[in-house]
């Protein structure tokens, strides 16, 4: 079984497009897949099947109808959730949310979870979108813009995640619609710091971006990362198993590799 937590650097990066592109290739090869939003913000009601959670489930062929299912926290204000919900006279229950990702993190082949706005994100008064995904402890999937000041964003991101040991699959660096530097220069450069990580550049802009090559690299460092999980819950008999990534020079985090 594969799952995933999708991320951003920020808000309007690419994660539900590159989140429905994912669903469509696992789809296609034949695997179950599930998805969900469990928290929105910004959500009308009226054009819902345009909103976050509504791409997702066009991409699983589902209706719209299922939304409860998929995203049960969903706000009217294009505010952080935190925010979104005070103006409705609502909260958000943290052990709530990381209970109902939990359970869904198992409910297909494919499990694809995918957050709100970016990583430090607030959710209630004390917890941001990186402490729920410390509480899940799944992979994670960092998605970026191609914007101007995305480098700085994407390696403090890196950081921060390094800093609480999740482990990173891929960054995916979507090209955004405001100006920036090329999109193949700025994937080189975060590659430059990125090190064992790798990055890949999708070309959302693009008229084929659904079936994109990019795509499929990505679903394939995801399942890979899947295997390794898989791998890690055998460990070696009489062999120490650690891996050191390391984000520039000085910060680095424990992953796994097999020593004698």
């Amino acid at each position: 079984m594969t799952a995933i937590f999708v991320t951003g650097t920020g808000t309007d990066v690419g994660k539900t497009f590159l989140s429905a592109a994912l669903i469509r290739h696992w789809r296609m090869a034949g695997h179950a897949v599930a998805a969900f939003k469990p928290v929105a913000s910004g959500f009308d009601p009226a054009t819902a099947q345009a909103s976050d959670p509504g791409v997702l489930l066009a991409a699983l062929g589902r209706p719209i109808s299922d939304i409860d299912a998929i995203s049960p926290w969903r706000f009217a204000a294009p505010l952080s959730p935190d925010m979104a919900a005070a103006r409705e006279g609502r909260a958000i229950g943290f052990d709530s949310v990381v209970e109902f990702s939990r359970r869904a993190a198992k409910s297909a082949d494919h499990v694809l979870i995918e957050g709100v706005g970016g990583i430090m994100v607030p959710l209630d008064g004390r917890h941001t979108v990186l402490d729920w995904m410390s509480a899940l402890r799944l992979p994670v999937l960092l998605v970026a813009g191609s914007y101007l000041g995305t480098i700085s964003h994407t390696l403090t991101a890196l950081r921060v995640l390094a800093q609480r040991n999740l482990e990173v699959v891929a960054v995916a660096v979507s090209e955004s619609t405001v100006p920036g530097a090329p999109l193949d220069e700025t994937v080189t450069t975060i590659a430059r710091f990125a090190d064992l990580i790798e990055v890949v550049g999708v070309r959302r802009l693009s008229r084929e971006a659904h079936n994109h090559p990019a795509n499929a690299r990505i679903a394939t460092l995801i399942d890979s990362s899947s295997a390794i999980h898989i791998l890690r819950s055998f460990p070696r008999k009489r062999e120490f198993c650690r891996l050191r990534w390391c984000i520039g020079a000085n910060a680095c985090f424990v992953g796994i590799s097999c020593v004698s």
